[in-house]
């Protein structure tokens, strides 16, 4: 959380672009992405580096949209706004933690300099 919000004044790397997989593909708990088919270990680790540089980028950027959504829904300002104790079970979060991402997802607001109900 803290090295998203070091980043997010940092121009963004675009991740690589995930192949998504037929669904037949997918039902093989083998398969993975077609990196069991690759022979060449060295074609088979910079496959899976991309991967994952990839997941780490969607995960890094998905956590920082949770907490711009946590802090958007906790605006004291709204009039349906909710408690820490509503964002923390509607994201299975527990208190603390949905404190410490509505306070993130805050800061990432004034960053943006969106208005919070954007």
């Amino acid at each position: 959380m803290a090295e998203s919000a070091e980043r997010s004044g940092q121009r963004r790397v675009r991740p690589a672009p995930l192949i998504f997989e037929p669904a037949e593909a997918s039902a093989d708990p083998e398969h993975f992405f077609d990196l069991e088919s690759l022979e060449d270990p060295r074609e088979l680790l910079a496959r899976a580096t991309e991967l994952t540089l990839a997941f780490r980028a969607a995960t890094d950027r998905a956590i920082e949209f949770q907490a711009i959504a946590a802090a958007q829904l906790a605006d004291p300002r709204r009039f349906d706004r909710l408690t820490v104790a509503d964002v923390a079970e509607r994201a299975q979060w527990t208190e603390d933690y949905a404190r410490k991402m509505i306070e993130f997802g805050r800061g990432l607001i004034r960053a943006d300099g969106r208005p919070p109900e954007d």
